[in-house]
């Protein structure tokens, strides 16, 4: 297995990223890499599965209907898109939204993971399964796992996660399923309250 680069900067990091052909997204139709967007000393991070087309056509993750959730959700609990940092498994659109393949996250990986080494959060909440499977490094599914604690090692920092349901699953199920994810940020929320304790 190659070892992942390192980067002496986020510039570095961001460069490279956006510079991307490791995989086949690159040649399937991205009109750009959706690095990520938001505060670079955030102390809450999420992290969601990969672009769609209104992503792909601004270069912002999160910004079509269910980034609009998404940010309704964080002004739930007192915060803004300001003050989190946003970024996704996969940093290019599949093509179609399909689910992101294994070699195109394994690609990407190295890609987060130094993200969230230079962000160093206290706090990541995953957004679907893509991105909690990978950062808990599990088999099991979101909807088993989510508004739940769990304590990990994330690019050598300890971190909180707390897994929750995509925004774009919250939109196609409604009700209950916001009630849910609304829940889950108040456990994000409360966690984040307990580091400054």
């Amino acid at each position: 297995m190659l070892e992942a680069p390192i980067w002496n900067s986020w510039e570095d990091l961001e460069h490279d990223a956006l510079a991307c052909t490791k995989c086949p997204l690159a040649e399937q139709g991205r009109t750009q890499v959706v690095f990520g967007a938001g505060a670079s000393n955030a102390d809450l991070v999420f992290v969601g599965e990969g672009p769609g087309a209104e992503e792909d056509k601004q270069g912002i993750p999160f910004v079509g209907r269910a980034g609009q959730l998404l940010t309704r959700l964080i002004d739930g609990i007192g915060m803004t898109r300001d003050e989190v940092y946003i970024a996704n498994v996969v940093k290019c659109r599949p093509p179609g939204n399909r689910d992101p393949q294994p070699e195109e996250i394994a690609a990407c990986r190295p890609y987060l993971e130094a993200q969230l080494g230079f962000l160093a959060p206290k706090v990541i909440m995953t957004l679907g399964n893509f991105a909690t499977k990978l950062l808990l490094d599990t088999k099991e599914g979101i909807t088993k796992l989510r508004g739940q604690e769990f304590a990990v090692t994330v690019a050598g920092s300890n971190v909180t996660l707390v897994p929750t349901l995509h925004p774009s699953a919250v939109l196609r199920n409604g009700g209950g399923a916001l009630a849910q994810s609304r829940a889950d940020f108040v456990v994000a929320k409360r966690a984040l309250a307990r580091t400054f304790a």
